[in-house]
């Protein structure tokens, strides 16, 4: 027999010289052998008689004398998502991460913050304003009306004076005294006015956005993409000055005895592994630019034949034993950095035959100036020889540096001090693709889901709040995509792909929270969760139940 759902019914109990009302839905179970009940919520300080009234009423045998008394909804609110969310945070310990009471109301309204983020997004205000659409506020202990400065500004700069000691605590719970770091920097542009920031600077900005002061990012997360730490720094930071400090911290905050440090090849540069070397139980993974890759080419340290798309092949510096070369090649990177290449110089040549055969009378210098612009553009100056001469532009292309810088086209070297018993060849090539994790952090942080950006506030520590909010609530989305796993694998493909990380919250939130009326009596209860629901909850391991409320 099918699962059988009755309609709403009202059970009335008694508790010495009081009674009141159970709001239940009886239903067999899956085997139809057993009735099962559920409570969907409770009314107390009502009379017995009106209780019997209301029992009557719900099963059809009287009519109630007006429409106000006969039972209806009202004021639904979003619960499903928020309540799973919270849930989630709690079972991970982050209220307790953030302070070690949790009831305290400054940690639950941070916690509405960072799952706020997570859900909904916007602004700090516009997410107070929510509180008539969400059950998200009362889930964190705010009845009604959410003051914005009380809720938000408050908490947020109680939130960010903890942020360390909370950084450290997610340390200790990820990592052990050895671990794999992964760290990398990213840069995010404001808009508007920020005069009295020391913050928002103009920079190199990696989103290409010109004209914008930004922010620099560093965001340090375990080996498995799991953020731990994240840190603002001025916006014409430059990559490299982040590194050898950020080691120091790592190590001495997060109490790591041995670390190996995996970064970007910008950022573990030359002079930063001189800075570090005597750092005691420190290892780094890394990867060569081009020009680290052809000087060690000129003196002969590697040659061309050794680089293959099948095998990775390990050279030791002969000059310095303890630094190993892993040798990769990547047939699609060459094929994509030759097409490149090939149409920038295009683009170049063009430009460079345009202005030589322009009839426009021009002086030396403004010939040069049209040069040194097409240039800057295509950064193809490299392959160029030119002069003004005469007030003609005379050029020429180095075809065989042209075709030298041809030959690495797809060719990389992963370089680490790891000693080859702790960590083979392969997995420090494995380990150093894991920064694709941090990637896939940033890309959520600044657009998929957590919208970092646009940002709202105006002070250097509010900023520094609401990008730590912003990690947080990432840390969040992590784990919920770790128990998902099982969900996304069993999705369709192409047209057929059905599950998505936005679309689980979407369905989340179709869980609504109502106000059941009943003959002057209020009750709250959460609709029922269908399949989808349950596959959700059940992976994320949260039992729905009702916010349960009496009046």
């Amino acid at each position: 027999m099918a699962m059988k759902k009755e309609s709403l019914h009202l059970e009335i109990q008694r508790h010495r010289q009081n009674c009141y009302g159970l709001l239940r839905t009886t239903y067999w179970d899956k085997k139809g052998k057993k009735v099962k009940h559920k409570s969907r919520g409770r009314l107390t300080g009502l009379s017995y008689e009106t209780l019997k009234l209301i029992q009557s009423a719900l099963k059809g045998e009287v009519r109630l004398t007006t429409p106000a008394d006969t039972p209806h909804a009202k004021n639904t609110k979003e619960y499903g998502a928020s309540f799973a969310v919270l849930q989630l945070a709690k079972a991970l310990e982050l209220d307790k991460a953030i302070y070690s009471r949790p009831q305290q109301q400054w940690v639950k309204d941070c916690l509405a913050l960072i799952v706020g983020r997570l859900v909904y997004a916007g602004s700090k205000l516009s997410l107070s304003n929510r509180y008539k659409d969400t059950a998200l506020w009362e889930l964190c202990g705010v009845d009604g009306a959410v003051d914005v400065d009380e809720h938000c500004y408050a908490s947020m700069d109680q939130l960010l004076k903890r942020q360390q000691i909370i950084q450290q605590k997610l340390a200790a719970k990820h990592f052990d005294g050895n671990a794999l770091v992964l760290y990398d920097i990213t840069s995010s542009y404001f808009e508007g006015e920020y005069e009295e920031s020391q913050i928002v600077k103009f920079g190199y900005n990696r989103d290409r956005k010109r004209g914008r002061e930004q922010m620099v990012i560093g965001l340090i997360c375990t080996s498995q993409g799991c953020p731990i730490g994240i840190e603002v720094f001025p916006g014409n930071t430059k990559d490299e000055t982040t590194v050898a400090d950020k080691i120091t911290e790592i190590q001495k905050a997060y109490k790591i005895t041995d670390l190996i440090f995996v970064g970007d090849r910008g950022m573990v540069t030359k002079s930063n592994l001189e800075k570090v070397k005597d750092t005691k139980g420190l290892n780094t993974i890394s990867a060569l630019t081009h020009p680290q890759i052809k000087e060690l080419l000129s003196r002969k340290a590697i040659q061309m034949d050794l680089f293959d798309e099948k095998n990775i092949v390990e050279v030791v510096d002969p000059d310095d034993p303890r630094r190993r070369y892993c040798l990769c090649e990547n047939p699609e990177s060459a094929k994509r950095e030759t097409q490149t290449r090939n149409a920038l110089l295009a683009k170049t040549k063009e430009g460079l035959e345009k202005i030589a055969g322009s009839k426009r009378k021009a002086t030396t210098e403004q010939i040069s100036a049209r040069v040194g612009k097409l240039l800057s553009k295509t950064k193809m100056n490299k392959f160029i020889s030119w002069e003004v001469k005469d007030e003609k532009l005379q050029w020429s292309l180095n075809e065989d540096l042209v075709d030298t810088e041809q030959l690495i086209d797809g060719c990389y070297i992963i370089t680490s001090d790891v000693p080859p018993e702790k960590m083979k060849a392969h997995e420090i090539v494995a380990s150093y693709k894991k920064l694709t994790l941090v990637e896939r952090a940033f890309r959520n942080l600044k657009t998929v889901q957590l919208e970092v950006r646009p940002v709202y506030h105006k002070t250097d520590d509010r900023i520094r709040c609401h990008v730590f909010i912003c990690m947080l609530a990432y840390y969040l989305q992590w784990h919920m995509i770790q128990r998902l796993q099982p969900l996304f694998a069993a999705d369709g493909k192409h047209k057929k792909r059905f599950w998505t990380f936005e679309n689980v919250i979407e369905r989340l939130k179709s869980i609504r929270r109502e106000e059941i009326h009943v003959a002057g009596a209020t009750c709250k209860i959460v609709t029922d969760p269908d399949a989808d629901h349950l596959k959700i909850l059940n992976l994320l391991n949260i039992k729905l139940h009702s916010h349960k409320r009496e009046k």
